[in-house]
């Protein structure tokens, strides 16, 4: 057996730990650095341009109660034929305020505007729109229970379906339709939809 030389130092395995311990200090930092860099890509997305599995695909079916008119249903099926929209909105939805004039102006140059109430109670819904001036849609049905919504793919009030005069779901605007969201989207799909 050898016998160690009091001129050589003995290496001890402290002294090889520390190379090894530097990598796992750093391995957090490299995460951290990670989640980072994901954080401010996501933030650079604008949260309107979500995708929609329904746009290109045929719309949803409905037979809703009209909410003007509880008794009597309103189908999806007898839009069929001509380009319309659907508006998704609820009475305690601060931005679907905000869009009333954007969608009072669509009925005004003609565009078939079909409102879904959801998950509201009739009486503030009816309220809402008595203090909105007037209804700023064609028709409007009324899903209590979201069923339909969801079948939609709404994932927040208000959002905006373009569905073509054969059915098919040709845009969704999620948020408030706004002018510059009218301007620079809404009316060069529109046109699109109509030829």
């Amino acid at each position: 057996m050898a016998v160690p030389s009091p001129l050589r130092p003995r290496l001890r395995p402290e002294s090889v730990r520390p190379a090894r311990h530097r990598w796992r200090a750093l391995l957090p930092l490299a995460l951290l650095l990670g989640m980072v860099l994901l954080l401010a890509h996501g933030l650079q997305r604008d949260p309107r341009a979500l995708p929609s599995a329904l746009v290109g695909q045929p719309a949803p079916v409905f037979e809703l109660p009209r909410l003007e008119a509880p008794d009597e249903l309103l189908a999806s099926s007898a839009l069929r034929g001509r380009p319309w929209v659907l508006n998704v909105w609820a009475s305690w939805c601060g931005p679907c305020r905000e869009e009333v004039p954007q969608l009072q102006q669509l009925v005004e140059r003609g565009v078939t505007v079909v409102g879904l109430n959801y998950k509201d109670e009739t009486a503030a819904a009816r309220r809402w729109l008595e203090s909105a001036g007037h209804a700023p849609f064609e028709a409007m049905v009324r899903d209590a229970d979201g069923r339909a919504a969801l079948d939609w793919g709404v994932s927040a009030v208000p959002e905006t379906f373009v569905i073509d005069a054969d059915g098919i779901v040709r845009g969704r605007f999620v948020g408030a339709l706004t002018p510059q969201v009218l301007k620079r989207e809404f009316w060069p799909l529109w046109k699109k939809v109509q030829e």
